[in-house]
């Protein structure tokens, strides 16, 4: 009897999330989205320092993240690698992956910023663009998916599936990070949602491509 496949479950389940995914990014694009970036602008929320350091953490890591896999690869030379290495090291890679397919994701729907942070890049908020422009490049177009919530998702996600009784502090860690982009408009409600989605596809396969242990 051949053993299941594990990636036909996997896609199975990535469907499902999309399926999810896309009418809660169409919602918020319709309903959601404006409201909120004009909500937080006029309030002068991003104004508050603890809020824009919470949105500080994802890019750091993934700046360190390939010299603390080189590091523990290194290691293991030597000593055997524990489960929470072998999840810390597969964490790292799930979270350089989902950026890089937020990159790729982001030339392709080509969606405006809230607002206009650097090189008078057209926004909601700066210039009253809004909308999605697919198949155009820039730093100044790419904010669907978000990036630092792909990061988040991608990193969390392992250990998410890895240590299920310690799902809490994912939750603590991951939630506050992830609203905090929205809190400082550098993100839509849509953006951080696709790019949770995405973060956690991401993780899912990395995890399973790691074979780690699940029942920890």
């Amino acid at each position: 009897m051949n053993a299941p496949n594990p990636y036909r479950n996997l896609l199975a389940r990535t469907a499902v999330a999309l399926a999810v995914c896309i009418p809660l990014v169409v919602v918020c694009y319709f309903f959601v989205d404006k409201p909120v970036a004009f909500f937080v602008h006029d309030h002068g929320i991003p104004q508050t320092p603890t809020i824009k350091w919470l949105t500080e953490p994802p890019p750091l890591v993934q700046g360190w993240a390939p010299l603390l896999v080189a590091i523990l690869l290194a290691a293991w030379a030597w000593c055997a690698p524990s489960l929470w290495q072998r999840t810390l090291v597969i964490a790292c890679l799930s979270l350089i992956v989902a950026d890089q397919c937020r990159e790729s994701l982001g030339d392709v729907c080509g969606r405006y910023w809230p607002e206009t942070w650097h090189n008078n890049n057209p926004s909601l908020i700066g210039t009253g663009a809004y909308g999605f422009h697919p198949f155009e490049t820039g730093d100044d177009i790419g904010s669907f998916p978000s990036g630092h919530a792909s990061r988040i998702a991608g990193f969390a996600g392992v250990f998410w599936i890895v240590y299920p009784r310690r799902r809490w502090l994912c939750l603590i860690i991951a939630v506050p990070m992830a609203l905090s982009l929205i809190a400082m408009n550098y993100h839509f409600v849509g953006d951080v949602i696709a790019g949770s989605f995405l973060g956690g596809i991401v993780a899912t396969y990395a995890a399973t491509l790691a074979k780690l242990d699940t029942k920890s």
